[in-house]
């Protein structure tokens, strides 16, 4: 059987001496490039501008963000042993699933987003499509409510008692709606960097804090400040599937990776974006989670962690937060919106190339639902770490986990045809072959079992108290 190369960093499914560099269909990348950018040359709006730099701004705006103040709780849950390993053993396979879809992304240039790839992925059928469309557009509204939700607290922190809750969070919602104006994710590029900086500035006065406040807030002199090294007795399964989704959350991040690409002036870049911030991400995430652990300890434990702060720390590390809170939102409500923009005016693209009347309604229209749910989502679940877990045992599970493994399949099969698993020959084969399979296995019991936990932490929460109710002003 003769051995095809492929597009892609995966190189070798039957054995390893295919080459990434010199592939039969990398002629049709280069020809849909030119052909598209030169088709967007009298364009007033050009999308395909962003450099392998902005593409990296846009994704350190995507991770770093107040998901991973959730990072130290997951340690009070998991112990601080268990949470660094979870931590690296997530990073990394986040890592490949990403290489996973930029191969995928370089084979299929006409894929602009998601839904997309999850059709092709799912039988070439509409029904996967419409699927993926759903799944799409609840995981990335879903995130605008943890905007909300964030700014909603970050206002109450800063300003208590001045005004009912629901009030901060419609603020919050206006706000977010009116930086969401921008249509192309290269004018995002600076404010991105810029709101990453501000999210990493934060996080580092966080760690600092944590360590040279005389107490953690709320703290008691005869409860001391105690972490663990591995999980308490009697930690339940609930718990420790929640703390494992938070982590999970926080990395898998592929759900916006099919539209930067689709942005890219030079696609074949992506990885070094991705590597860029991968390493960024491990480092900081790891080192938030164990330093704020140790010196607030189980019982003063907060998610988000400022509010393990005494009030006049948690002001200010809390305050470096406002640019990440409404400018990750507004990205992520970009791409929703750019995603059904681009579908209504498929047929008549004077209004996605042009300022036209009609096409900025029907931009506005689109981000203006878009912040209404995820205000209604805000208000629903107030409750940090159970919208994290619910994110990603009901989307991640698929976007990050396994749409991956089905790629990977799918792409040999494109190389070697039908029963190319039953020749596997090199070591290497075989353990990318048991990789992807266990991907998938990965993703099932996120969306399975996972989503038992969350409901059932949500229910907890509320019989026990712990929150207030929906739509309330405390």
């Amino acid at each position: 059987m003769s051995k095809q190369e492929i597009n892609g960093p995966l190189k070798g499914a039957l054995d390893d001496s295919t080459s990434i560099e010199s592939q039969p269909q990398a002629g049709t990348l280069e020809q849909y490039l030119m052909e598209e950018i030169a088709a967007e040359a009298d364009n007033e709006i050009k999308y395909r501008t962003c450099s392998w730099q902005k593409t990296a701004a846009l994704l350190f705006c995507e991770y770093i963000c107040l998901a991973m103040m959730s990072f130290p709780n997951s340690y009070s849950v998991l112990g601080l042993v268990p949470g660094l390993i979870l931590t690296v053993f997530v990073s990394l396979t986040m890592f490949y699933t990403g290489l996973v879809l930029w191969e995928y992304c370089l084979r299929n240039p006409r894929v602009r987003d998601m839904c997309d790839i999850g059709q092709k992925l799912l039988g070439d059928k509409r029904w996967g499509w419409y699927f993926t469309a759903t799944m799409f557009m609840l995981n990335n509204t879903f995130v605008c409510g943890v905007h909300v939700f964030t700014g909603r607290n970050y206002l109450e922190t800063v300003a208590p008692g001045k005004v009912c809750g629901v009030v901060y969070g419609i603020v919050v919602a206006i706000v977010c709606f009116l930086f969401s104006l921008p249509r192309t994710f290269a004018s995002m590029s600076w404010p991105a960097l810029f709101s990453a900086g501000t999210m990493g500035l934060s996080v580092v006065l966080a760690m600092i804090f944590s360590g040279v406040q005389d107490a953690p807030a709320n703290y008691d002199p005869a409860i001391p400040v105690k972490y663990n090294l591995f999980p308490a007795p009697g930690t339940t399964f609930v718990q420790g599937m929640n703390a494992f989704l938070n982590i999970a959350f926080t990395f898998a991040g592929q759900v916006t990776y099919p539209s930067f690409i689709a942005e890219m002036r030079n696609p074949r870049e992506f990885k070094k974006s991705l590597a860029c911030v991968t390493v960024a991400e491990l480092v900081l995430f790891s080192l938030t989670g164990a330093i704020i652990y140790v010196y607030v300890g189980n019982e003063y434990m907060t998610a988000p962690a400022f509010g393990s702060l005494q009030i006049k720390y948690d002001k200010i590390a809390f305050s470096f937060t406002v640019p990440a809170i409404i400018f990750l939102g507004v990205l992520y409500a970009a791409v929703a919106a750019r995603f059904i923009f681009f579908r209504i005016f498929r047929d008549n693209r004077r209004h996605l190339t042009s300022n036209t009347k009609t096409g900025w309604l029907v931009w506005g229209g689109i981000l203006l639902s878009t912040w209404l749910i995820a205000f209604v989502i805000a208000e629903g679940i107030p409750i940090f770490n159970d919208l994290l877990s619910l994110l990603c045992s009901l989307f991640s599970c698929w976007f990050g986990f396994i749409f991956w493994g089905i790629a990977y399949f799918t792409m040999r099969y494109e190389d070697y045809g039908a029963g190319w698993y039953l020749r596997l020959r090199s070591p290497k084969a075989i353990i990318l072959f048991a990789l992807n399979v266990f991907i998938i296995a990965c993703g099932l019991v996120i969306m399975g079992p996972g989503t038992y936990a969350t409901v059932q932490s949500i229910i907890n929460a509320f019989n026990e108290g712990t929150v207030g109710g929906a739509f309330s002003c405390q």
